[in-house]
């Protein structure tokens, strides 16, 4: 899945296209680190129990999400087009925040660094060229601020939304500003399937680019941090990451899968610390490609036949960090039909609410608005109750916290009324914010 360009669809034999510590004690998460499943669980049970003396006090529920994502990367969803005055970029983003309240909603999840760059002035890399049309260039105004303050005045959350690894959507360094990162230090990065990104294996690009990220935990009052479903990128064929020298100096003795599937866990894990340490409020949020592993692959797999698995293909071991309560909340990118033969909406629905199951972790689900009325799209996505009945099957399981549409340019314009049936059928109300 691409947050911003494209969705993720990969379901099947072969991809069918492409399109971010909560809980006890320092004790606690230390034993959880290195923990197998039983003792998690045991663990687990302990830090929820009820009245025992000096144990942990049950924290109170949190409200459903009701979110939509606000995407940037190459003009997605907003600003519509580069290069709009501050004014008229401003007006379109109240604009998507007054949709938010109008549909129901309660929280919004705004894309501020899709490609190594910036909504906020950062003093780590330049401004994101999908403002003003030229990477560097001050837009003449804090967009990041902005939404932050505008969305609290309409009861909802901002989340924001950092791509960790990915530089630009091409290879040409070259074509970055002269005092770009990725320019002064072209070490750090790794051309691979027509884009740029940096490298997952070298220490110092993980310390850059959470610095980078949390310079907007530090300045901004923001709800959350939360990150797509790029980790190391998605598999092009006939293509290899060349991460080989990295690998040689710091692999150790691991096979080189494991060494990249530590580099993420290390990013999560440092990250999510980093932020309570910053701000304890802020939470951290993680939206990653629909499946972990099929359960031919891993019997703690899901009953599925995805064309790609996180934990195999970009080396994001999802149900680690879950289980290890590194962050606060997933948002499981489940971009497919209720029946869809090889990623079937339902049963993901039931692997992703039995790996939350007593961890503390949030549930949300991420839905594929996107798809709805699109032709290209099976049968199903015609039909504009697909995803009301999504909703409504959700409400079967309780781990399942609230949902969160990809994105704001389909929950306005909602050209088959797919989001006026959600809001008809589920959001009567609107939830109070505090996600």
């Amino acid at each position: 899945m691409e947050h911003g360009t494209s969705r993720g669809t990969h379901g099947g034999a072969s991809p069918l296209g492409r399109r971010e510590f909560v809980g006890a004690g320092a004790a606690m998460v230390a034993a959880l680190l290195t923990a197998g499943d039983s003792a998690f669980a045991a663990a687990a049970a302990e830090a929820t129990a009820t009245g025992a003396p000096g144990g942990p006090r049950p924290v109170p529920a949190r409200p459903a999400l009701r979110g939509m994502w606000i995407a940037t990367v190459t003009n997605r969803d907003w600003p519509s087009r580069a290069g709009l005055t501050a004014a008229a970029q401003r007006t379109e983003l109240i604009r998507h925040l007054d949709t938010a309240v109008k549909r129901g909603l309660n929280a919004v999840v705004l894309q501020v660094r899709p490609t190594a760059d910036a909504l906020w002035p950062s003093p780590y890399e330049p401004w994101a060229q999908y403002l003003t049309g030229t990477q560097g260039k001050d837009p003449g105004w804090d967009p990041l601020g902005t939404a932050v303050r505008e969305a609290h005045a309409r009861g909802l959350e901002l989340h924001a939304w950092f791509n960790p690894y990915r530089v630009a959507n091409h290879t040409d360094r070259t074509r970055l500003i002269a005092t770009h990162p990725a320019r002064v230090h072209p070490e750090w990065t790794v051309p691979y399937g027509g884009k740029l990104y940096y490298n997952p294996g070298l220490p110092e690009v993980r310390k850059f680019v959470q610095d980078a990220m949390l310079d907007a935990v530090a300045r901004y009052d923001i709800d959350a941090v939360h990150w797509d479903d790029y980790f190391y990128p998605y598999p092009v064929a006939g293509e290899s990451f060349d991460d080989a020298d990295a690998y040689r100096r710091h692999g150790g003795s691991a096979s080189k899968a494991a060494w990249r599937r530590g580099n993420i866990d290390l990013l999560v894990r440092e990250t999510g610390a980093r932020i309570k340490e910053i701000k304890p409020g802020v939470r951290f949020g993680i939206s990653p490609f629909g499946v972990w592993r099929n359960a031919a692959t891993d019997p703690l797999g899901s009953d599925t036949r995805g064309g790609v698995q996180t934990y195999d293909d970009l080396y994001a071991d999802t149900r680690k960090w879950i289980r290890n309560r590194w962050i606060d909340y997933i948002v499981p990118q489940l971009y497919w039909n209720i029946g869809y033969a090889a990623c079937d909406y339902a049963k993901l629905l039931r692997w992703w609410d039995g790996t939350v199951r007593g961890t503390g972790v949030d549930l949300y689900i991420g839905e594929a608005l996107y798809k709805a009325g699109d032709p290209a799209q099976p049968a199903a996505w015609q039909d504009p109750a697909e995803l009301s009945r999504h909703l409504t099957l959700a409400r079967e399981y309780a781990g399942v916290r609230g949902h969160c549409f990809f994105s704001a340019k389909e929950v306005g314009a909602d050209p088959i009324g797919a989001m006026t049936r959600v809001v008809a059928d589920h959001y009567g109300k609107r939830a109070r914010p505090g996600v």
